[in-house]
């Protein structure tokens, strides 16, 4: 595990990047665990622990569908170089009208490269999917956003991805969190980022109490060590489900700003907290 800490291509909000030290400094696995997410999201922070062996899984199947055809050698760092020299061109040319295009075609066709341009050109890189599984997020308003220097910055986390699907034994899978949370041992460790209950950051599915209770339930039934990162509390009000449905976990915590979200008022500091089933 590096001191440096990787930023994967597809950016989502609520982004583990600066938490990553922190879950490192208390993660509990060894050469011959599995390393499972079931909310995978973006992969940052699983990229970052680099194990020998993990399972990688999300519901959003574009999520998947990227990172699989970077391990396969369908996405190299050559194709998104080029690619993204054509249609940061064509949207410096057309700006928010060729943005929609590449909207339109995106929930017709789901390229993965569609996805990536979306994602690095919608307002404040969110992930977002309306009730028809369609993406919904604005225009970021940057028509001069695919500049040189930052396509090569996309290029070198992509060519590093690669990097370590070469060197590592990764799967990605879509899938529900209990078929992925089904496939733990005991001697495996589970990382677990959902949405964060009463925060109204949904992805690609919606979350309630129902499944962070059942999450606990499944997380609790699979005998694996566990660690789940969730809200502590803001300058507003405390998040309650720690106490009611996650009370036995040991707590750790730590202050986190996010820059990401909808609203600026989203984008605020909150503690955040992770949860966990051990004490080693």
């Amino acid at each position: 595990m590096n001191d440096k800490v990787y930023v994967p291509p597809i950016k989502t909000q609520g982004i583990k990047t600066k938490l990553v030290p922190l879950i490192k400094q208390n993660i509990s696995i060894n050469k011959i665990s599995i390393w499972i997410e079931p909310f995978m999201g973006s992969g940052v922070v699983g990229f970052n622990i680099e194990p020998y062996q993990a399972i990688f899984a999300d519901t959003n199947p574009h999520l998947i569908n990227f990172y699989t055809q970077i391990k396969q050698g369908s996405i190299t760092s050559h194709i998104v170089r080029d690619f993204l020299e054509y249609e940061g061109k064509m949207l410096e040319q057309g700006d928010d009208e060729y943005y929609y295009i590449v909207h339109t075609r995106f929930n017709q066709n789901h390229n993965p490269l569609d996805f990536l341009f979306l994602n690095r050109s919608c307002f404040n890189g969110m992930i977002r999917f309306n009730k028809n599984y369609e993406f919904n997020v604005p225009y970021g308003h940057k028509p001069k956003r695919f500049a040189k220097a930052y396509i090569t910055k996309i290029v070198n986390q992509v060519n590093k991805l690669s990097d370590l699907l070469h060197k590592y034994n990764w799967s990605f899978i879509c899938q529900s969190f209990e078929k992925t949370i089904s496939l733990a041992k005991e001697s495996d460790f589970i990382y677990c980022d959902p949405p964060y209950i009463g925060r109204h950051v949904d992805y690609y599915d919606s979350w309630n109490e129902h499944l962070e209770l059942l999450l606990y339930k499944t997380l609790i039934n699979s005998n694996a060590r566990f660690m789940l990162s969730t809200w502590d509390h803001n300058s507003y009000r405390e998040n309650n489900y720690i106490n009611s449905i996650w009370g036995d976990c040991k707590k750790i915590t730590q202050e986190h700003f996010y820059h990401i979200g909808a609203k600026e008022k989203n984008r605020n500091s909150v503690v955040e907290a992770l949860l966990i089933n051990y004490t080693e």
